[in-house]
């Protein structure tokens, strides 16, 4: 007989920060209404949107209590967020952008996963995988796994983040989980608030994944997360080339003020710290006004010893670190680094498929990335 705590009755509050997301709210919120765990408060922070974003939420508000409805003027995602949790009243905390959406069990599962290791008396996040969701070659979509589907192992469960470094390593992912709310108030998890959207999920994956050893992870996909292109990211530097680098630099504080001295941690942020300097470059230039004095002060903040010695580092990572150090760049290193990408070729063609990996080689060999 399971002795497992019983989650049916768990209030989820599912937090979504709305702006200027007309065409894609309507089929957004009907995604969360249908969810299969039916506790539920759908918390919209109307953040001041131009558009018929508001009246789309003051819709389906109108047709289903569990809305609560925040109007405010616009502030951006992390204060919209922030906003939000502040607010909410359930056990767990779930985050939705409003240009995805989720499959009706994605809650149900997140919360099973929880109750299969002592519930919300033992865990602080479960995280899960995410489908992506991109546009195919015809004019439709394809969905293709995120990177860390499959690879997340730890040795055993609830686990710190070290045990589970797949999730420090790939796109922030902040909404594809469960917080529970306790924690995020126990240990002032909170947002970044800055303009706009502004990468404020990446400081926030640092805080709610290294302050606990409270993770469980379960490996079914269940928030589909639309993606515009594969090279958004070198677009958007292109746009705001600081803000990569500022957020990466946030994250290394946060590391700090959560007391981070895992090693393979430090080397996640090591390499995030790389690719994002290398994004950087490529979308905006090195002389582009702040670039270099910001890729200065960011290199400053790694160790030779972690960036010549990971092999998740290549050659343009190297090059690029060295020559702002200033400091010659060592041979060695190419025999681990043709093993790993050997293995991550593997995962790619076995998970989205020779095509699109060929695809997102040829992207990344565009965007200069490690």
């Amino acid at each position: 007989m399971s002795t497992a705590p019983s989650t049916e009755h768990d209030l989820v509050s599912v937090v979504l920060p709305i702006y200027n997301v007309e065409a894609t709210l309507d089929a957004c919120l009907e995604s969360v209404e249908a969810q299969t765990h039916r506790e539920l408060e759908i918390i919209c922070v109307n953040d001041g949107p131009t558009d018929g974003s508001a009246a789309i939420a003051r819709a389906h508000a109108a047709r289903d209590a569990r809305y609560v409805l925040v109007e405010k003027p616009n502030e951006g995602y992390g204060a919209s967020c922030n906003r939000g949790i502040a607010i909410a009243r359930g056990t767990w905390v779930a985050i939705v952008e409003p240009d995805d959406t989720v499959d009706p069990d994605w809650i149900e599962g997140l919360l099973a996963c929880a109750a299969a290791y002592g519930g919300a008396g033992s865990v602080d996040v479960v995280k899960a995988p995410y489908w992506r969701v991109l546009p195919g070659p015809d004019g439709g979509e394809r969905c293709v796994p995120c990177p860390y589907r499959g690879r997340v192992r730890p040795p055993r469960q609830p686990f710190a983040v070290g045990d589970g470094i797949e999730l420090m390593l790939h796109h922030p992912a902040i909404w594809s989980a469960l917080y529970r709310r306790g924690y995020l108030a126990e240990r002032d998890v909170r947002f970044l608030e800055i303009p706009g959207a502004g990468w404020a999920d990446n400081p926030f994956l640092v805080r709610s994944l290294c302050g606990t050893d409270r993770i469980v992870y379960t490996d079914a996909c269940g928030y589909r997360y639309r993606e515009r292109d594969l090279d958004e990211a070198e677009s958007f530097a292109g746009r705001s080339p600081l803000v990569p680098l500022e957020r990466w630099n946030d994250m290394m504080d946060a590391a700090a003020l959560t007391g981070v001295t895992d090693e393979r941690v430090i080397e996640a942020l090591a390499v995030r710290g790389i690719n994002y300097a290398l994004i950087t470059v490529r979308g905006a230039g090195i002389d582009a006004p702040g670039v270099r004095e910001l890729l200065t002060s960011s290199m400053e903040r790694l160790s030779e010893e972690v960036v010549f010695g990971c092999p998740a580092i290549g050659a343009a990572g190297r090059r690029l670190f060295a020559e702002v150090r200033g400091i010659p760049e060592p041979r060695g290193g190419r025999l681990a680094r043709c093993v790993h990408l050997g293995r991550e070729a593997l995962y790619r063609v076995r998970t989205g498929g020779i095509g699109f990996t060929l695809e997102t080689l040829r992207s990344r060999r565009r965007g200069g990335r490690v």
